[in-house]
């Protein structure tokens, strides 16, 4: 026998004895590599600091006493958008018992924090991989030149196999295996080169006002609506919603802030004259007891403009009753306000 067949030989007796009766599966471990999908956890809220102090309910029942203008005032709304919102064609007509949505549905209130907690994401579940034979059973054959001949004609499985990854989807009809395990070159890496914001315009944009309505509200800068003696100062425990500012008739009466006139008329009890402007979907003040209004819904006015004439409608004096309302609830004028002059 020579070195060569004798070789051959024992290299087959090495690999009955070494393998045996075990199964090696080869494992692709590309998906392991991968990092995992993060869960989003329910369990912290997203709150913000607006929605926190809205108290507002989204249903309000019409109660004795009750008109379309009042609600929206007492809530904070424009009346017309009110009106629409529940198909009402008449504001002026509403039944006792009747029910009144505040907000478009599916927003619901914005006390209610809860509504926009993140929602859980559960894991992806990946299939199970299916192991893959790369050496066949070891079989001992008697040696005869028939057996040699088989041993030579066999493939040499220390070479490595690439084993492509099992997925449940359909295989192509003429997919073809990998036959080298040749790695593709890696993409190329782009980089965005960052551009320096000006120190002017960053410094532009920190004083610059916050674009959400509810979290600009902070950032109005208030003027007095007009000058005079206070004569009524707002007491929550003694149901004194705002201030009163004696003068005479014909006295100018002024914007403290810019908005958007959301009512203009005589249609609630106790105010004669009333102007009421939106600022965003936070803020609204009023003007009351006007001789003369020299504005009109909708329109848009800016911080100073004039809007009336002091007046005495349905007050015993001439005075300008003057609220503010955060979400339809008054609060201290003076808080907001420069100290208003004699």
């Amino acid at each position: 026998m020579s070195i060569r067949q004798f070789t051959l030989v024992l290299a087959l007796a090495l690999t009955a004895c070494g393998t045996g009766n075990q199964r090696v599966a080869v494992v692709d471990r590309t998906e392991a590599a991968k990092p995992s999908a993060p869960v989003v956890s329910s369990s912290t809220p997203k709150k913000s600091v607006a929605a926190a102090s809205d108290w507002r309910p989204n249903v309000h029942v019409v109660k004795k006493g009750d008109t379309m203008y009042s609600i929206a005032f007492n809530y904070g709304l424009d009346y017309r958008e009110l009106a629409e919102l529940n198909g009402i064609e008449n504001p002026s007509i509403i039944k006792i018992g009747q029910e009144i949505r505040l907000f478009p549905q599916g927003k619901g209130t914005q006390a209610k924090v809860g509504d926009d907690a993140a929602v859980p994401v559960e894991p992806v579940k990946r299939p199970a991989e299916i192991p893959l034979k790369t050496t066949p059973k070891a079989i001992k054959l008697p040696y005869s030149e028939q057996a040699l001949a088989q041993l030579e004609a066999m493939p040499d499985w220390n070479k490595p196999v690439v084993a492509a990854p099992v997925t449940t989807a359909k295989p192509a009809a003429e997919a073809k295996p990998e036959t080298a395990a040749v790695k593709p070159p890696p993409p190329p890496v782009i980089v965005t080169p960052v551009v320096p914001v000006p120190k002017a315009e960053a410094a532009k944009a920190e004083t610059e006002p916050v674009a959400d309505d509810a979290a600009a509200g902070e950032e109005l800068v208030w003027i007095a609506p007009t000058s005079g003696k206070v004569i009524g100062e707002f007491s929550e425990s003694a149901n004194r919603k705002g201030v009163d500012i004696a003068g005479k008739v014909g006295q100018p009466v002024y914007a403290s802030a810019g908005g958007k006139v959301v009512y203009s008329g005589s249609g609630l009890r106790g105010y004669g004259k009333l102007i009421i402007i939106k600022h965003n979907k936070t803020y609204i003040s009023a003007y009351a007891h006007n001789d003369k209004i020299l504005v009109k819904e909708r329109q848009q006015v800016a911080k100073g403009d004039k809007i009336a004439e002091m007046g005495n409608t349905d007050s015993e004096q001439v005075k300008l009753h003057f609220e503010i309302r955060k979400f339809g609830k008054p609060i201290d004028p003076s808080k907001l306000l420069p100290p208003i002059k004699p």
